[in-house]
């Protein structure tokens, strides 16, 4: 992750994420995954985890997955859903085509960017939950 983020006045919504359709069974425990948080150097960057164990994603009552962060730190462990992920230890048809409208969406929106840019899309919760902002919003 880059050291110094910025953000700029307008951040793209992202609206690939909250609408796309991943099931659990997509990921396995001990796939390298990155969660998708913004763009620095005109590429997609993110947070790469490790998928450790099933487990159940409070925000979204639907199954999730326990993430482990390979660099350690007071959050090493969190809960993300899936449709967070993307895999990042194999190229699965999958994620790349998520990738690519992902950079297809964005890359062009943020162009003027002189630093990495955070889009401020997901947040932790108390329980270590990851949140998407849209599923903070839903009512599922």
């Amino acid at each position: 992750m880059p050291d110094t983020v910025s953000r700029l006045p307008y951040v793209p919504a992202d609206i690939l994420t909250p609408e796309r359709d991943i099931t659990h069974r997509h990921f396995t425990a001990g796939d390298e995954i990155v969660i998708l948080k913004g763009v620095a150097g005109g590429q997609l960057w993110g947070e790469t985890m490790t998928v450790v164990a099933p487990s159940w994603h409070t925000p979204t009552d639907e199954d999730g997955w326990r993430l482990r962060d390979p660099h350690g730190g007071a959050r090493t462990y969190i809960t993300g859903h899936p449709r967070y992920l993307v895999h990042f230890s194999r190229r699965c048809p999958d994620c790349l085509i998520h990738l690519r409208a992902m950079e297809d969406y964005l890359l062009p929106k943020l162009t003027g960017a002189t630093g990495p840019v955070d889009c401020g899309w997901y947040a932790l919760t108390g329980l270590n939950q990851l949140v998407h902002a849209a599923d903070a919003r839903s009512a599922r």
